[in-house]
């Protein structure tokens, strides 16, 4: 036995073919558990009205509507990277206002957040082909003669954020933080928000702590060597309902106990009789 079929044989009970895939792999990630703490929310005129008319305030939700990657390498430390995200969160505010009144409004508060991640080293230039536009003649904007050293990519995934706590504060007062003015607000992050926003007027701000959870991957395209069994294809076929009665399609499906029960799964009344010693056993007598 040659080493090739060494390595690959005997997976799909037989001998397999070598397949050449194009695929991205995940050089460097890491995990965080940031706390954004009195972070300033960024109002538009009809908002900032309501909070200088505000005794009290309150966070409702938070969302990220976007971010903003960039990648520098780090000197001196070859395949390092230095990522900076700035995060733009949507904040929805409940405002108690004359006559024990609530209104609800909504700003804009950034935070921007730095790590180094390890993403490798590829001095090439990367070119692909453009389905829409195949032609051997390009125009003057499509050439590039220029090599550059391609950058890895960089994947952010953010679980939905929580609010910790809101604060209502003078604007006279000097508090908290902001790593963003208005005039850097991207035009697709305003068109989000009813109104023009408004800075250095107004009698109060808002401040939010945020809790973030967030994964950062470092990828790169790479080309990889595998066992292929068969290319994969369907097996099931597609057949037409034999009767377009709602009532008879309804009339077969399960009535749904778990909905009603929580507990009415066997595995899951299993885990909670477990964990209360048995109980359960009692009660079957």
């Amino acid at each position: 036995m040659n080493e090739r079929n060494g390595l690959l044989g005997g997976l799909c009970g037989k001998q397999e073919q070598l397949c050449c895939i194009s695929v991205d792999k995940v050089f460097d990630s890491a995990r965080d558990k940031d706390c954004l703490e009195d972070v300033k929310v960024h109002l538009c005129d009809m908002a900032q009205e309501v909070i200088d008319k505000a005794s009290a305030v309150r966070c409702k939700c938070v969302e990220v509507i976007n971010t903003n990657i960039n990648i520098e390498p780090v000197p001196f430390n070859k395949g390092f990277y230095q990522v900076t995200i700035r995060y733009y969160f949507c904040v929805t505010l409940e405002a108690c206002v004359c006559g024990g009144r609530v209104q609800e409004v909504k700003g804009l508060c950034a935070f921007d957040k730095k790590i180094i991640l390890y993403g490798s080293e590829k001095n090439v230039s990367v070119f692909t082909s453009d389905p829409e536009n195949n032609s051997f003649c390009f125009d003057e904007h499509d050439l590039r003669c220029d090599s550059e050293p391609t950058l890895p990519t960089v994947v952010v995934e953010v679980a939905s954020p929580i609010c910790l706590d809101s604060k209502l504060v003078e604007r006279c007062r000097k508090f908290g933080n902001c790593c963003m003015c208005i005039d850097a607000i991207p035009d697709p992050i305003r068109s989000r928000f009813d109104g023009t926003f408004v800075d250095g007027v107004g009698v109060n701000n808002v401040y939010v702590t945020i809790g973030v959870f967030s994964v950062i991957r470092m990828e790169r395209k790479v080309q990889l060597m595998l066992p292929a069994c068969h290319f994969c294809l369907p097996e099931k076929d597609s057949k037409p309902c034999e009767n377009d009665d709602p009532c008879s399609i309804f009339g077969k499906m399960q009535f749904p106990v778990n909905e009603f029960y929580p507990y009415a799964d066997d595995r899951d009344c299993t885990d909670r009789c477990q964990s209360q010693n048995g109980c359960c056993d009692k009660n079957k007598k």
